[in-house]
């Protein structure tokens, strides 16, 4: 017996068969041989799609964006660093190690 090869689906595939699992037209049964999945695969979509469906009516400031930069942090890591390059080239340089300047 050969193995299926394992299938990867699209997220628009997945919301597709979610969407027609939360509709109820259809058994999860019809529904599986129909998209050709597993109906424990659709009850897994389904129950993803409803506890992620509050998110998109959800308040539009930062809810799944990168957290706000501390530029000032930033800056000081940039000096500290720059700090130590400048060391080590010096300290690296009067030791013979340092060939050319890049």
């Amino acid at each position: 017996m050969s193995r299926r090869a394992r299938r990867n689906h699209t997220p628009a595939f997945k919301a597709k068969v979610a969407l027609a699992a939360i509709r109820g037209q259809n058994t999860v049964a019809e529904l599986a041989q129909h998209f050709d999945v597993h109906p424990n695969q659709i009850t897994q979509w389904k129950a993803q799609l409803q506890e992620g469906a509050a998110g998109v009516f959800g308040s539009g400031v930062g809810t799944g964006a990168n957290p706000p930069v501390d530029v000032k942090s930033l800056h000081a890591k940039i000096g500290e660093l720059t700090l130590e390059n400048d060391f080590l080239e010096v300290a690296l340089g009067k030791a013979g190690l340092l060939s050319a300047r890049r």
